[in-house]
């Protein structure tokens, strides 16, 4: 017969209950389901907050089964299609109406003179339009010709009468094998009065590719790369489990307006682009900047602090996966919705089955996160996480709205055919968010 516990064992374990970190938002709304989900995976959430109230939200769709849907579709390669899709949301999230689909995966979707627009690629740069707030939308058009592209769906930063964001521009084409070693953080800026679905309304700033900005042989001291690959090379660290030249990817916009941060631009014509960093290891991100000149062009170059020193990486917590930042006014705190990692130094070759990729790449925990400079971190909840392997929480973008943040997630339950192809996007609200700032 167990031995009853005496009031201070009860005491103690209330206490301990009190105190552990409970899930922001474990509930949701499935926005979209996978019809198949060992044959069609979704991807790439994205939501905006239009001055109307309703929310506008993208999704896309990979894998055999996507060839099968109904709706237009778009390749990136022949033989392999993709789909995405647009919803909107007119009671804050609880329903969904499907509006549209689009040929092009990585899309964004954002608000800009009284438009809407959807932003992503199909290896050239692809953009759709609304004029009624979402329910209706404009053919595809193309802003580049003949050019390979990348990204995820990040952040949009407005100022000055422009928007401004990043895509990400393959600096070597012929690249064999995930060429985040190549890629290149290009912002783009337009004004948002402006038909942001003409070439001519843009700006991009110069390219400056990863591995034409950090010579990654010479890197050492702290434990980047994690894996050693050969250039030209995809190295084995354990079956199954592929390691990559390092790189960065999935860039967010940042602009520090504090004049007392060390990055500050007095002109305000300095944007640093705080990405993934891609390195076998965890809790770094990478960070460059894109300095607008007196004639209207953006350059891009690595940041340097006080000492001389280019600064390259910096401390972020989830910053070895896809991750959001959003700066809110109100708080005037820069906001983090990143993977959290718990098992990235498991050797490779010991990892379970179901886990997907190397130790460094779990997807199963969303963590939210806040700061005054971008670079201190303070830890504000666990958002939602699932409880199996092949399980996912991750690749979120997220948006305000009144006094709460509304995340939408990349999502798998244990039918997903891995943690990285899931078979849902789940939407969440964390209320009354600012009230976990202590």
């Amino acid at each position: 017969m167990p031995k009853e516990k005496n009031n201070s064992e009860k005491d103690e374990e209330k206490l301990n209950t009190d105190y552990r970190v409970r899930e922001l938002a474990p509930d949701f709304v499935k926005l979209y389901e996978s019809p198949d989900p060992a044959t069609v995976f979704t991807y790439s959430p994205g939501i905006t907050v239009l001055p109307s109230g309703r929310l506008v939200a993208t999704l896309d769709l990979g894998g055999p089964g996507v060839a099968g849907l109904p709706g237009c579709k778009g390749e990136l390669e022949p033989g392999k299609p993709w789909q995405g899709k647009v919803f909107t949301s007119d009671d804050e999230g609880r329903t969904w109406i499907h509006r549209t689909d689009f040929p092009f995966i990585h899309a964004r979707p954002f608000a800009a003179g009284g438009s809407v627009y959807v932003l992503g690629h199909r290896n050239d740069l692809m953009i759709i339009r609304s004029d009624d707030g979402g329910d209706t939308w404009s053919e595809p058009a193309a802003l580049t010709q003949g050019e390979k592209w990348h990204q995820a769906p990040a952040n949009v930063h407005y100022a000055k009468g422009n928007v401004y964001m990043v895509m990400e521009k393959m600096t070597d084409p012929a690249y064999k094998g995930w060429g985040v070693s190549v890629l290149a953080p290009v912002l783009m800026r337009a004004s948002v009065s402006a038909d942001l679905t003409r070439r001519d309304s843009w700006t991009f700033a110069s390219e400056l590719g990863f591995r034409d900005a950090i010579d990654e042989d010479t890197l050492d001291g702290f434990g980047v790369p994690f894996y050693k690959v050969a250039p030209g090379t995809i190295a084995r660290i354990a079956p199954a489990r592929p390691a990559v030249r390092i790189g960065w990817l999935e860039t967010n916009v940042v602009q520090f307006t504090d004049p007392n941060h060390y990055f500050h631009d007095p002109a305000g014509r300095t944007f640093h682009l705080w990405m993934r960093a891609h390195t076998g290891g965890t809790g770094f991100a990478n960070v460059a900047k894109a300095v607008e000149n007196e004639d209207g062009t953006i350059t891009t170059m690595l940041e340097t602090v006080p000492s001389g020193k280019t600064i390259a990486f910096v401390p972020c917590p989830g910053g070895q996966m896809k991750f959001h930042i959003l700066y809110d006014e109100v708080s005037r705190l820069y906001w983090l919705l990143s993977s959290q990692s718990t098992d990235s130094m498991t050797r490779a070759e010991l990892l379970p089955p179901e886990r997907f990729d190397l130790p460094y790449n779990e997807r199963q925990r969303l963590q939210l996160h806040f700061s005054r400079n971008c670079i201190d971190w303070c830890f504000a909840g666990l958002v939602a996480k699932a409880d199996h392997p092949k399980m996912s929480r991750h690749y979120a973008s997220m948006a305000i709205l009144g006094d709460d943040l509304l995340v939408l997630s990349r999502s798998g339950d244990e039918r997903a055919l891995t943690s990285h192809n899931g078979n849902f996007i789940s939407f969440h609200r964390i209320r009354d968010f600012r009230q976990l700032v202590y």
